[in-house]
């Protein structure tokens, strides 16, 4: 598609709406297709005053924190040293979890205020393409890293650069039970008979089937096990980060879809090399062709959409600007709603679309206490079926409109819409310029009216963040 016809289709508040976090009174959207691309490719925004930090500095972090918590339970029980130490990990732990809210908001205050919609609807994208929330205390306090530090630096890469960091991460290892899976002819193994210790295949078969190939596409059961070997050697440690420890591996080499990998003696390149072979296999461009378009465009996308998407992929080596550069020039990416495109918005989307057309302060974000963020953003997510980056499994959220339209679901959207504005932003807008902001120029004439009949500002704006126009993209 030539950038002649690119510029013909393009819709300014659909570029917005739709491959962005909405539109927003302060911050001005995208002139045109190049102008996205050129964002995307360009260097990220800094967010003032906000650093997140490396992992090496995670992991210290929570060694410290572990390190309180051990102290703490060996002091005798009942002493008052062990009381007071109890006290200084509590505090520690609370700090911690506050830390991780400060996150949250930071997060939010990039969807609220950066010009790159597109680069922060794709964190997330990928974010849940790779969903490793953490299950257990050390964990959960890291989860926020494996964005951070392993998706969002690789959302405008190559997306083999991205797999490797997203898969091969302390956090995915930990929740895809890797470290428990040991070659069961490896020396490790045989050192310890009586453990009865094996393979565990849980991140050999989603790296096939979810962040890969695709569900139904060309691996079998035995592609599953020869992967699963390769990795029996990646482990999760607590102060080095992933580490691949040979003692652990399957002895040999291993055949992944027809090819050969690793010697007598494998090494973590070897399996670097196989996540390469995968991430370049043409039944991924396909399946992360159509996720991509499915989440931005349409449950039922264009065939030829995909088609274009999918040969951009294979001609780039996975180049993931093209690809989306792609998506952006095809004319069946902005067919209007009315045209049975257009996807419902899930609550996260939706709150954060909010936030936005609100222009909630920055410092409201970025120092929103734990507590508050709870009230805010936790509980009500978790109301309307999207506890925040916590799905229920591996796969991540549902693309399905009809998970997301329900009489709970809706009912939670209306309470947010009609209490949380008002907690956060202290005068309103008027509820008929805010359809202006949320809605743009060609707002249905029925929403203008009911935003200036409301009864006061409280229920204007809720109205408008109710509406159909809002609430599809």
């Amino acid at each position: 598609m030539n950038e002649e016809h690119a510029e013909l289709v393009f819709d300014p508040d659909m570029a917005q709406t739709r491959f962005g976090y909405g539109r927003s009174p302060l911050v001005p959207g995208p002139r045109d297709v190049d102008d996205m691309v050129a964002q995307l490719r360009g260097t990220e925004e800094p967010l003032a005053g906000v650093r997140f930090p490396s992992d090496e500095e995670m992991r210290e972090r929570i060694a410290a924190l572990m390190g309180k918590r051990r102290v703490f339970r060996s002091a005798a029980e009942g002493s008052l040293e062990r009381e007071r130490l109890q006290k200084q990990y509590r505090a520690a732990r609370r700090a911690a979890f506050q830390e991780i809210a400060g996150w949250t908001g930071a997060t939010l205050a990039r969807r609220v205020w950066s010009r790159d919609g597109l680069r922060e609807r794709l964190v997330a994208f990928w974010a849940d393409h790779f969903s490793a929330p953490g299950k257990n205390e050390r964990y959960k306090y890291t989860a926020p890293s494996h964005v951070a530090n392993a998706v969002r630096p690789h959302v405008a890469g190559r997306f083999e650069e991205m797999l490797i960091a997203a898969a091969l991460h302390p956090q995915m290892l930990h929740y895809l039970d890797q470290s428990t899976s040991i070659g069961p002819n490896s020396p490790f193994a045989k050192a310890k008979p009586e453990k009865h210790l094996g393979l565990n295949e849980n991140l050999a078969r989603e790296l096939l089937e979810l962040h890969t190939l695709g569900v139904g596409s060309s691996y079998t059961q035995h592609d599953v096990r020869q992967l699963a070997e390769l990795l029996s050697g990646l482990t999760a440690h607590p102060n080095k980060g992933t580490v691949y420890v040979t003692k652990r591996t399957e002895p040999g080499s291993e055949t992944v879809l027809g090819k050969e990998y690793g010697t007598r003696r494998s090494r973590i390149s070897d399996v670097e090399s196989a996540l390469r072979d995968l991430a370049r296999h043409p039944d991924t461009a396909r399946h992360l062709s159509r996720k991509l378009a499915v989440h931005f465009v349409s449950e039922t996308p264009d065939e030829d959409l995909l088609v274009s998407m999918a040969a951009r992929y294979l001609e780039t080596d996975g180049d993931l600007v093209e690809v989306v550069e792609a998506m952006l020039r095809h004319p069946a990416s902005w067919h209007p709603v009315e045209h049975g495109i257009g996807n419902f918005k899930q609550p996260e989307l939706f709150v954060s679309s909010a936030l936005r057309a609100l222009a909630v302060s920055l410092d409201q974000l970025l120092t929103v206490r734990r507590n508050r963020l709870d009230q805010l953003l936790g509980t009500p997510l978790r109301t309307m079926g999207q506890p925040w980056r916590q799905p229920i499994g591996p796969d991540g959220f549902s693309e399905e409109d009809v998970h997301w339209i329900t009489a709970q679901g809706m009912a939670a959207r209306l309470q947010w819409a009609l209490s949380v504005p008002t907690a956060l932003v202290g005068d309103l807008p008027d509820p008929r310029a805010f359809v202006e902001t949320a809605l743009g120029p060609n707002a249905p004439a029925a929403v203008r009216f009911a935003a200036g009949a409301a009864e006061n500002c409280r229920e204007g704006i809720a109205l408008v963040l109710m509406s159909p126009g809002f609430q599809r993209v």
